[in-house]
C-alpha cells in the first residue's frame, strides 16, 4: 500500500494541521472533516472513534481524500504491538502512534511491521503531564529530560518521529534534526490550558521546530469552527517563512 507524503514535504500550510476528530459517532466525523477539509490537511482519529467503530472510522476520512493520523499510543510487548502496528498499516492511515516508554525492543519491533506503511510517531511525555506528575510516576528529571530520552530511544529504534509538547519541540529540533515532531498542546493566547500542562500557540510551536499541529477544541469548541482553523493555519503560515 502506498504511503502518501505528509506535512513535512508539503508546500500547504494546512498540510501542516491535523484536526482531532473526538466525536463518538461516525457521522459526525465526516461532518468535521466535510466542513474543514479546505483549512486542515490531516484528520486525527483517536481511541474513542477507533474503539467504537474500528477501521471503519480510517476509512471515513481517506474515503474524503484526507490524510488519517491513528492515534492508538499503542505500548504493549514487541510481539502485540507488532501484530496491532501491521492490522493499522492495512487501515491506510498515513501516521500512527506507539508509546516511546514501550521501549527499545517494543519499537523497533514496531519499525519493522510499519517500514514503507506508515509513518510511526514515539508519544513522549502526554501533555497533561507536568514536571511533579512525572515525578509522581518515578521519571527522574523534568519533562524535558523525559522527552529527549525517549525520543533519543526512538531514533535508535528506527522510529523517525515523536509526539511532544511544544516546549521540547525546540531542544529536540537542535538535537535530531531529522526528527518528525507533532505538537498536541496547541492554544490560541486568550484561550485557557484546561487540562493540558505544557501548551504553546501555533506560532510559537512551529517556530520550536515542529512539523504538524494537532489541535482539538480550539477548533472544535468556536463559534465559527472554519475561521479559528484559518486563523491556525495563518500563524504556520506566518511561523514558517520566519524559520
Amino acid at each position: 500500500m502506498q504511503v502518501l507524503p505528509i506535512a513535512p514535504w508539503s508546500t500547504q500550510p494546512k498540510d501542516r494541521l491535523a484536526f482531532a476528530l473526538d466525536v463518538d459517532d461516525l457521522d459526525q466525523a465526516r461532518h468535521w472533516i466535510e466542513r474543514l477539509r479546505d483549512h486542515v490537511g490531516v484528520f486525527k482519529v483517536g481511541l474513542e472513534l477507533f474503539v467504537r467503530f474500528g477501521p471503519a472510522a480510517v476509512a471515513v476520512v481517506r474515503e474524503q481524500g484526507a490524510r488519517c493520523f491513528l492515534d492508538l499510543k499503542l505500548h504493549d510487548i514487541p510481539e502485540t504491538v507488532g501484530r496491532a502496528v501491521r492490522a493499522a498499516a492495512d487501515t491506510g492511515a498515513e501516521l500512527l502512534t506507539v508509546h516511546a516508554s514501550g521501549g527499545r525492543s517494543m519499537l523497533e519491533r514496531a519499525a519493522i511491521e510499519a517500514r514503507g506503511r506508515t509513518q510511526l510517531l514515539a508519544v513522549t511525555a502526554l501533555t497533561s503531564l507536568d514536571d511533579r506528575a512525572l515525578a509522581d510516576l518515578g521519571y527522574h528529571g523534568n519533562a524535558e529530560d523525559v522527552v529527549r530520552r525517549w525520543a533519543s530511544i526512538a531514533m535508535a529504534s528506527s522510529v523517525p518521529g515523536v509526539v511532544c509538547s511544544p516546549h521540547e519541540a525546540k531542544v529536540l529540533r537542535a538535537m535530531l534534526p531529522d526528527l518528525f515532531i507533532v505538537t498536541p498542546g496547541i492554544r490560541f493566547a486568550s484561550e485557557s490550558a484546561g487540562d493540558q500542562a505544557r501548551v504553546a500557540s501555533a506560532r510559537d510551536a512551529v517556530l520550536a521546530g515542529a512539523d504538524l499541529l494537532v489541535v482539538g477544541r480550539p477548533i472544535r469548541d468556536a463559534r465559527e469552527p472554519e475561521v479559528a482553523a484559518a486563523a491556525i493555519v495563518k500563524e504556520i503560515e506566518s511561523a514558517l517563512a520566519m524559520r
